[in-house]
């Protein structure tokens, strides 16, 4: 059973659909997984594994009825720990919501079990989401699966670890800064950003309004870009409890629509100089794409000037605004991980009501900005991050004799969520160390089967490379 472990989810459908598997013999593999591997990983916080049992067991029966129920009938998927599944825990990695349980299922969980998703259980997350390393007071921290000394990347670092792993076929997370994509690039697995309004949040904790109503989404994590697509079609929709929400496309553009649609590549943004093996990787991306017909350029990334420092101010400051209540004086309940993207109190009491209004313009017009340069060029290739995945607690990189210092090194998936484009990870390359790189697909805004179609097409010419 082992070579189902790292199958996609809808080959793994489709197996259970033509009785070659079962989807309990599937979940037992899994869970199987989870006991090997759990204490080196530690990526499942909350294990439903009577419930997960029961679930395929029903699922196998359907099919000997005839009745598989959707496109991922029978198949397990985890979900992070911020995304309500009934009865699962929901602490966000926080001593603040030490064994909160969720009342019902967030709306996405609800459409992935109508499309036939067994869910496994929920994945370890920072404490409070604020970290790009997985670690918390409750259940300690998530490791890399490819060696232990490295992490996984963070907010939905044990949801990338899982998937990764083999302990699942796929998930959901959520990203205010790459806590989708930093995870996917780390981990060697595909990963989605939606626009904004296209996967409802309802049911989220935090709550994605306000500020973070523009730059906190829920996405699919996957090792396939086909998978993200079919996570894609099954969650996303319009539902009342999000005030963003709205019914967009989310159907792949025809081949000849795609190689019609101009791509850029960049590598270099300004704030974060990127290793070697990163600029490798997102040329060789572009040159992939070049060969096989498509209008490839290299593209400037100009005119964001102060983008990630209006970023910080809607993510780090006034994040801290909101969880001061909560924290309440007991900062030493707080991870100290997490504090490193909280501003701090006195930068939070800093910032006046001009200051987050002038921000808050200020991020539409970079937005603006950006969709009319996309005009000319609909799809671009970049780094996710300056470095691939690194030993747990460090801090600072020399790169071509540039420092570079975290969070800076996030900066080229902090600014599209300031943005608000779709953008998708491809693993692409290697470290050094073996760590796999990942390149990101970015379209505009509401293009998100766009951006998984570029990600599926880099999948494929990789495979026959």
């Amino acid at each position: 059973m082992s070579e189902l472990l790292h199958a996609t989810a809808g080959e793994l459908a489709g197996k259970i659909r033509r009785k070659q598997i079962s989807s309990r013999e599937l979940i037992e593999a899994c869970l199987a997984r989870y006991e090997a591997r759990h204490s080196a990983v530690n990526a499942i916080v909350d294990l439903a594994a009577d419930e997960a049992l029961a679930a395929a067991d029903e699922a196998d029966r359907a099919v000997a009825r005839g009745e598989a129920s959707g496109p991922l009938h029978g198949v397990p998927l985890t979900i992070k720990s911020s995304i309500d599944v009934a009865g699962r825990l929901c602490e966000c990695g926080s001593n603040f919501r030490r064994g909160r349980r969720a009342q019902r299922d967030a709306v996405l969980v609800s459409r992935l079990r109508r499309a036939g998703a067994v869910i496994l259980g929920v994945t370890n997350t920072p404490d409070m989401l604020m970290s790009y390393e997985t670690d918390n007071h409750l259940h300690g921290r998530t490791n890399h699966p490819l060696n232990q000394a490295f992490t996984a990347g963070g907010s939905s670092g044990g949801e990338a670890a899982a998937i990764a792993d083999g302990m699942s076929a796929g998930g959901m997370g959520s990203d205010g800064g790459g806590s989708i994509r930093v995870p996917a690039h780390f981990c060697g697995i595909f990963g989605l950003k939606p626009t904004p309004g296209v996967i409802p949040r309802t049911g989220h904790f935090p709550g994605c309004s306000g500020p973070g109503g523009y730059m906190g989404l829920i996405g699919p994590m996957a090792r396939s870009a086909t998978d993200l697509q079919l996570l894609l079609e099954a969650t996303a929709g319009p539902d009342a409890g999000d005030a963003q929400s709205a019914p967009a496309p989310v159907t792949p553009p025809s081949a000849e629509i795609l190689k019609k649609l101009r791509i850029g590549w960049y590598t270099d943004d300004g704030v974060a100089p990127v290793t070697e093996e990163t600029r490798s990787a997102v040329e060789r991306a572009a040159t992939l794409l070049e060969s096989d017909g498509f209008d490839v350029r290299p593209y400037e990334w100009t005119g964001m000037n102060g983008a990630i420092d209006c970023w910080w101010k809607l993510f780090g400051v006034a994040a801290r605004t909101l969880v001061e209540p909560m924290i309440g004086g007991k900062e030493d309940q707080v991870h100290p991980l997490s504090w490193e993207l909280l501003a701090t109190r006195e930068e939070a009491e800093r910032m006046s009501y001009p200051e987050f209004l002038d921000a808050w313009v200020q991020r539409d017009l970079f937005s603006a900005r950006l969709a009319k340069r996309m005009e000319d060029f609909p799809v671009l290739l970049c780094p996710v991050a300056a470095v691939p995945a690194y030993p747990h607690g460090q801090r600072e990189w020399t790169i071509a004799g540039r420092k570079a210092t975290y969070p800076q090194v996030f900066s080229y998936s902090q600014v599209f969520n300031m943005t608000g484009n779709p953008a998708a990870v491809v693993p692409v390359g290697r470290s050094a160390e073996g760590m796999p790189i990942g390149v990101q697909v970015v379209a505009r805004k509401f293009a998100d089967a766009t951006a998984v179609a570029v990600a599926r097409k880099l999948e494929v010419l990789l495979g026959s490379d």
